[in-house]
């Protein structure tokens, strides 16, 4: 039935009711059994990290730099054999995989290095002979909540952190990819984490994920996930006068203009809307055209689209894997039929497609004649369904791509550096990219939205230390 992998708990590896974890491009191909946590587990590791808090938020810095340093090196040195665990779990080709594998590396190296860099500041009082101290500390016990589209990146993006300034955690992954995460974790303990600072639950939302947001041993919580689920971590937090961090939805535009250079558009939107099938929040799902260039990008893009090739993950020369489960290709599904029926016109794609094995197999769907009130072009699809909206100008465009309640990353494609530069100021949304894919950002600088995209500090960078620590002023008089 395949290897047994459990949670780490208070140093410890434990626990069973082991789920399979199915690799979405072949079904019948289990990459492991993983434990299934319970509520007695979530509050054994719950209070592991908090009874192991006192001592690592006071850890020499050269302790955790090299911690997580050798953490960095470990997967950079295994990225090929972890990339393939993740595009076996998840679905996304295996370039991608290990494109992300390298990422996480580099994140890991950075907080490395940030562990060096922790700094304070000491400003004079008002007062004569007095002096002050502005610095920063650990929050405490970080619950973290983790989705199933970036199965190695998005842990590390808030392990690394969290780990680097002091703190300790519990982390529950998304159900159908514990893999890649077992994985990070097990590189961590075996780098020299003292037992507690990092607890594995793997298991339900409802039950270890609930479990997290009852407790108040649990400082603060940071969650990439649903709208629906973020809603819950906030009330549940509010309730506990806790710290929080969402990152949710997105509905991102991609705007095209008269001037744009034709090849640069359409690569831009095909990668940014189907590559990953179409299952990252910074996918561009709606596609803004000026009537100047429409029909002939429509074209362009519709042949991209017609020839990208949709196989097995693993596969060479795949560039669209399958999608990531039964449930999901459901609900891509069940939009594609949403939007015939709202009247927009599907131009191609939108198909099951067979291949070698049992999977999860869907060609992308490209949609024209849609406009910005209908529900696939309003509502997040997560998946390789992208809609074009055709509008008369650029100020049209611009308040289309406004018009939602998202705000996460939203780009233009143009040649007018009039355009670009009232773009990137008047974009809502705390990302814009400028002749580049809405999806694919950089590890050393904040990522986040804007509106209900996001709430909280932004991650990744040096803005992390806004969420993964708190701020203490001390007075001193001379005497």
């Amino acid at each position: 039935m395949g290897e047994i992998f459990k949670n780490l708990i208070d140093g410890e590896w434990t626990g069973g009711g082991e789920s399979k974890n199915i690799n979405p491009s072949n079904t019948s191909d289990v990459i492991g059994l993983y434990a299934q946590g319970t509520v007695e587990d979530t509050k054994q590791a719950i209070a592991a990290a908090k009874a192991a808090f006192p001592k690592w938020s006071r850890s020499g810095l050269l302790e955790r730099h090299s911690i997580l340093s050798k953490t960095a090196h470990e997967i950079l040195a295994r990225k090929e054999e972890l990339g393939r665990l993740l595009s076996r779990e998840e679905g996304k080709t295996l370039p991608e995989g290990i494109g992300e594998v390298t990422r996480a590396a580099q994140i890991f190296e950075f907080f490395a290095g940030e562990a060096l860099r922790l700094n304070g500041e000491i400003i004079p009082s008002v007062r004569p002979g007095v002096g002050v101290e502005i610095t920063r500390e650990a929050v405490g016990v970080i619950g973290i909540i983790t989705p199933w589209n970036f199965p190695i990146a998005i842990p590390t993006w808030k392990i690394a952190p969290a780990l680097c300034h002091g703190n300790t955690v519990v982390i529950k992954p998304a159900d159908l990819v514990p893999g890649s995460t077992w994985a990070i974790v097990d590189i961590l303990q075996r780098a020299g984490l003292p037992k507690g600072v990092l607890n594995l639950v793997m298991g339900r939302g409802s039950v270890v994920g609930q479990t997290l947001l009852d407790s108040p041993d649990v400082d603060a919580i940071t969650f990439t996930g649903s709208v629906g689920t973020g809603k819950r971590v906030a009330e549940a937090s509010m309730k506990l006068m806790r710290k929080f961090q969402l990152e949710m939805g997105g509905k991102n535009p991609t705007i095209v203009l008269d001037d744009a250079d034709l090849n640069v558009a359409v690569e831009s939107v095909a990668q940014s809307a189907f590559f990953s099938t179409g299952q990252r929040c910074t996918a561009a799902s709606r596609v803004i055209v000026t009537e100047g260039i429409h029909d002939k990008f429509v074209a362009a893009l519709t042949e991209r689209v017609r020839n990208l090739k949709v196989d097995d993950a693993l596969k060479s020369g795949t560039e669209i894997g399958p999608v990531v489960d039964a449930s999901q290709l459901k609900q891509d599904t069940d939009y594609i039929e949403i939007g015939k029926g709202e009247g927009a016109k599907l131009v191609v794609g939108g198909e099951l497609v067979k291949r070698e094995t049992e999977g999860f197999y869907l060609q992308p769907a490209l949609f024209t004649e849609a406009h910005n009130q209908m529900r696939i072009a309003r509502e997040e699809i997560f998946g390789p369904v992208a809609a074009v909206i055709r509008v008369k100008d650029y100020e049209e465009a611009l308040a289309t791509a406004n018009d939602t309640e998202f705000g996460l990353s939203a780009g233009i494609v143009t040649t007018s550096l009039k355009y670009a530069t009232h773009f990137k100021r008047n974009a809502e949304a705390g990302m814009v990219m400028v002749n580049v894919p809405t999806a694919g950002v950089d590890f050393h600088v904040p990522f986040g939205g804007r509106k209900g995209s996001s709430y909280g500090p932004k991650e990744q960078g040096t803005y992390a230390k806004e969420f993964f620590t708190q701020v203490k002023t001390a007075y001193t008089a001379a005497g």
